[in-house]
């Protein structure tokens, strides 16, 4: 009976520790990847914020070309880097690749692509009134000049009445 409870603690400290141990190593490996904004527009600049990354090193993505992640000064280890998202990028979600310290890291669906506004012309990119717009415009005027003639009339037998 003693034997089976100390056989019980024993595989309990074990797993304790078995359970620990890679949580003490992950001080200096590359851990825990954040965007931010996590929802950006084509041609927007990121920050990207990577834990346990003591000298640095690259992030990349399907959005952005290759870019520098720098060692924060601090008591932690911890590397960030500023991406402009491509003008080109289609809208969705994108994964962040991360090589520091060795090793690659990835984050699936790290932040989302939305697509830009297109501001400028718009529907007004034809030079001067189409003959349509002539139209309309003569006929509100015609109108106006009609409508105020007979207010004028009205107004003006009113007086003499």
């Amino acid at each position: 009976m003693r034997n089976s409870r100390a056989l019980a603690v024993c595989a309990a400290a074990a797993a304790v520790l078995g359970a620990a141990a890679p949580a003490a190593v992950a001080g200096n490996t590359a851990s825990n990847i954040v965007a931010l904004p996590g929802v950006i527009a084509r041609g927007g600049q990121m920050t990207v914020t990577v834990n346990g990354c003591p000298r640095g090193g690259t992030m990349s993505s399907e959005a952005f070309s290759t870019a520098t992640l720098s060692p924060i000064n601090g008591t932690d280890p911890i590397a960030r880097g500023q991406a402009t998202i491509d003008s080109d990028a289609r809208p969705g979600t994108y994964d962040i690749s991360v090589y520091c310290s060795g090793r690659r890291l990835t984050r699936p669906n790290a932040f989302t692509v939305i697509g830009g506004v297109r501001g400028g012309l718009g529907g007004s990119s034809s030079t001067g009134a189409t003959p349509t717009d002539m139209a309309i415009g003569g006929g509100l005027v015609a109108a106006a000049v009609i409508g105020g003639g007979v207010f004028w009339l009205r107004h003006r037998s009113e007086k003499h009445a």
